[in-house]
């Protein structure tokens, strides 16, 4: 499992909350490509109307020079990199457009079929101007060669969910799971069984099917009984049906079994949970009063 996979799974099971899936934005496209720029800024460190202004003509001047490139080097893919890290620039800036960036995106995944990003990034893109089936082509592109892409099966996934088809991700992910037992004897670690499996758990908790969700998760805790990523979605599921006790003790298996820069972030979930049945407690006694 490397550090990269293990993060993103854990910013699933955080930041989702185990089965909030949520429509794909621009905004993992700004941080991937932008030099990893922060989307949101403080009003400390807000720029004025002035300097936004100026940073949207700058910009569009040299995507105009960079389009001058392309006409006389349509295959450049470094000018093309440039192109779109300042049409995502401009995009954030508020200015700009969606379809602008997918021309680019398509140019760069045909120039570069290894780099799987752009056509992760791509289908995002798509999906978002709501040509779901040109996202759906994208990211079945990725997943034929590489079946255990975690970014491109689960834009597969919450693209199943919101056409409401649950089942159809069920079973891709079951697929998926089932190609891994045969691919990992090949070339171990190619699929990231247990981010697999807990992306089965989510899908299932957000069908309300949670009986099966918890199942999904003991199944990848059983695979795995050092890692404290199924451990944390378990609990957290547990949480939100307000089974506080079995949560509490599960949060501090995760937290002990979780690397030193996922503690704090779990702990605080533990805190949550306790702060909530503090106030519980309080409502019922002054209730009584």
């Amino acid at each position: 499992m490397t550090e990269g996979r293990n993060r993103w799974i854990v910013k699933i099971v955080l930041v989702l909350a185990v089965f909030a899936f949520i429509g794909v934005s621009m905004l993992p496209i700004i941080e991937v490509l932008s030099n990893g720029q922060d989307a949101s800024v403080t009003s400390a460190t807000a720029p004025s109307n002035s300097e936004v202004s100026s940073e949207k003509s700058k910009l569009t001047k040299e995507i105009e020079g960079l389009q001058l490139v392309l006409q006389r080097e349509p295959n450049n893919s470094s000018t093309l990199r440039s192109l779109l890290e300042r049409q995502l620039r401009l995009l954030q800036l508020g200015d700009g457009n969606v379809q602008g960036i997918i021309e680019t995106l398509e140019k760069l995944t045909k120039l570069n079929p290894e780099q799987t990003k752009y056509a992760v990034l791509l289908a995002q893109a798509k999906q978002q101007v709501n040509d779901k089936e040109g996202a759906a082509q994208a990211y079945r592109s990725v997943l034929e060669n590489q079946p255990g892409n975690l970014e491109a099966l689960q834009g597969m996934v919450m693209l199943l969910l919101d056409q409401k088809r649950p089942e159809a991700a069920i079973g891709l992910l079951k697929e998926t799971l089932t190609k891994g037992a045969q691919v990992n004897k090949i070339e171990s670690g190619s699929i990231d069984v247990i981010a697999v499996q807990l992306l089965l758990g989510n899908v299932y908790a957000s069908q309300k099917r949670y009986g099966q969700a918890i199942a999904a998760y003991d199944v990848a805790i059983k695979n795995d009984k050092q890692d404290f990523r199924p451990v944390l979605a378990k609990a957290m599921l547990l949480k939100e049906q307000g089974k506080a006790d079995e949560a509490k003790l599960l949060f501090t298996t995760a937290a002990n079994l979780a690397p030193a820069q996922y503690k704090d972030e779990i702990n605080k979930q533990a805190v949550a949970e306790k702060s909530k049945e503090v106030k519980e407690e309080k409502s019922e006694e002054e209730k009584k009063k």
